[in-house]
C-alpha cells in the first residue's frame, strides 16, 4: 500500500472522477473513495481539507442518504465550520429511530458540547454513549471523558 502522498492514489481518484463525470456524476463508492483520499492526503487533522470533506458528504447524502452519512457529515461540518455548526446537524438526528441505540450519536454530540463548554450536557452524552457501546475499551474511554468534565 502506498503512502498518503502516493501519486498513483491521486491518479486513480482522478480517473474515477473523470469516468463518473461521463455517467452523470460521482456515485456513492466514488464519493466514499474521495472522502478517504482527502483523509489520506492529510498528514495531520489540521492539514485536512474539512470543507472539501463536508462538501463530499453533502453529495453523498444526496445519492445515498442515511442517518450515518449525516452523522459523519456533522463531524466534517464541525471541523470545517466549528462545533456549533456540527451540533446543528447532530441535533436534527437525535429523533432518528435508526440511531436510537447507536453509541456514536451521543459520543459525537458529547464531543461537540464539550468543545462548546457545555460540560454538564457533554458529560451526560458521554455516559449515554458508554451505556450503548459493547466495546469495553470504548466504554472506558467514554466514561473517562465524562469524568474529566466534572
Amino acid at each position: 500500500m502506498g503512502s498518503a502522498s502516493d501519486p498513483s492514489r491521486s491518479a486513480a481518484l482522478a480517473r474515477a472522477e473523470a469516468l463518473s463525470a461521463l455517467h452523470g456524476g460521482l456515485g456513492p463508492y466514488a464519493l466514499q473513495a474521495a472522502i478517504a483520499a482527502h483523509h489520506a492526503r492529510a498528514v495531520t487533522s489540521e492539514d485536512t481539507d474539512w470543507a472539501g470533506i463536508a462538501a463530499l458528504y453533502d453529495a453523498l447524502a444526496q445519492v445515498a442518504p442515511s442517518p450515518v452519512v449525516e452523522l459523519n457529515r456533522a463531524v466534517a461540518v464541525s471541523m470545517a465550520f466549528g462545533p456549533a455548526a456540527g451540533l446543528e446537524v447532530v441535533d436534527r438526528l437525535v429523533a432518528e429511530a435508526q440511531l436510537k441505540n447507536y453509541h456514536l450519536l451521543p459520543s459525537v454530540r458529547g464531543d461537540l458540547l464539550a468543545k462548546l463548554n457545555r460540560a454538564d450536557e457533554a458529560q451526560s452524552e458521554f455516559q449515554r454513549a458508554a451505556s450503548l457501546t459493547r466495546n469495553t475499551r470504548e466504554r472506558e474511554l467514554l466514561l473517562k471523558r465524562a469524568a474529566a468534565l466534572r
